[in-house]
């Protein structure tokens, strides 16, 4: 499932649109209203990025209240997220999980990166050596 992460939106004092996350820290703006949410989904990333090299806990989102904004992240960041929390869950670090899958440890950095397209086959391949599996679900656009 696509998770929903809430933005607050904003006319920031120079003109330009300010959007700035419910649940997470940083901030970024727009020219307009679609210039920043797409610039919040990078802004977003790099936060999980960042929370992802300091070994830290990535929380889920609050619930989006109706009528609230929010934005998503691509599937593949979602299912690299996904197997990063399972990774903490089971104490897996990066090493450990190269040595399991016989990779090189810059293969499992790439895995985990938000901005590398990897395959999805190998997130899968990565999840099943921690006893995981991913599921993919279709639903109506938003």
């Amino acid at each position: 499932m696509q998770r929903r992460y809430p933005v607050l939106i904003e006319k920031d004092t120079n003109g330009t649109i300010l959007v700035t996350f419910r649940d997470y820290p940083g901030a970024t703006y727009g020219e307009d209203e679609e210039e920043g949410l797409m610039r919040a989904v990078d802004c977003l990333a790099t936060y999980f990025i960042g929370c992802m090299e300091e070994r830290t806990e990535i929380p889920d989102p609050s619930p989006v209240g109706k009528g609230k904004r929010y934005i998503t992240l691509s599937a593949l960041s979602e299912a690299k997220i996904g197997l990063y929390k399972e990774m903490r869950k089971a104490g897996v670090r990066k090493a450990e999980l190269a040595r399991r899958l016989s990779w090189h440890l810059p293969q499992v950095d790439r895995l985990l990166d938000l901005r590398h397209q990897s395959r999805l086959d190998q997130i899968e391949q990565a999840l099943r050596v921690l006893g995981k599996r991913l599921s993919v679900t279709i639903g109506d656009a938003a």
